[in-house]
């Protein structure tokens, strides 16, 4: 009785259709993993000012 030829997939997302029709109650849907760590954030950038500051000291110290 578990034998399925087709694979089914769980919904991952609700939709304010599923909501509106009711859809939701009868769909299987993928349970959520709060332990994951989830993508790091962008890094940002250095000010173009810093960027200068760092090559002109970086020359000073090439000349001594």
């Amino acid at each position: 009785s578990a034998f399925s030829t087709a694979v089914a997939r769980p919904e991952t997302e609700l939709t304010p259709e599923m909501i509106a029709t009711g859809s939701w109650r009868r769909l299987p849907f993928k349970p959520y993993n709060f332990s994951s760590l989830g993508l790091p954030p962008a890094c940002g950038h250095l000010h173009p000012l810093l960027k200068v500051r760092s090559e002109l000291r970086q020359i000073f110290l090439e000349m001594g």
